[in-house]
């Protein structure tokens, strides 16, 4: 794996990375958990909606890879070109991820959730692009990432046909 060029700190972006991915998703699993049992019970659903507990272990791995990813992007010396703009791409890409969680669920809108996962799924794609330019691997996780939100989009657009 290429490291800066100190060979130390790799714990410090290790903790970075992991806040960073794992930190938002504690926002969202409060407002979604709440709303569960509720409003989005009640909703009508098309018929290949996951069960609830798949979410779960999905969204865990998902972020975990995220973590990954940006722990490599946070590793590369500083004065490295583009990895400040791939950063703040991610940074972009996982507050879309939260605040879709409070559009669908917190605020009841899945039309909302439909405009903020539409640019969720484009800043994922600008994510991956970052990430690869500065390492490929690095862009790996990006791939179940988009594939999970996509199937996510088109149960987001179904809810809201059929609601």
């Amino acid at each position: 794996m290429e490291r800066d060029s100190q060979n130390h700190g790799w714990a410090a972006h290790a903790a970075v990375a992991a806040l960073a991915s794992f930190g938002p998703s504690f926002i969202a699993s409060k407002v979604t958990i709440a709303n569960i049992p509720t409003w989005y019970m009640a909703l009508d659903k098309p018929w290949f909606t996951p069960p609830n507990w798949v979410f779960g272990p999905v969204w865990t791995l998902l972020y975990a890879g995220l973590a990954v990813a940006l722990y490599r992007i946070l590793r590369k010396d500083r004065a490295t070109p583009e990895r400040g703009r791939a950063i703040l791409i991610f940074a972009v890409q996982i507050a879309l991820n939260t605040f879709w969680s409070i559009a669908f669920f917190g605020l009841h809108s899945p039309a909302l959730g439909l405009v903020v996962i539409t640019l969720l799924w484009l800043s994922i794609i600008a994510n991956a692009l970052a990430f690869r330019r500065l390492d490929r691997l690095a862009a790996w996780p990006f791939a179940p990432y988009l594939a999970w939100v996509s199937f996510a989009a088109v149960l987001n657009e179904q809810i809201l046909a059929l609601n």
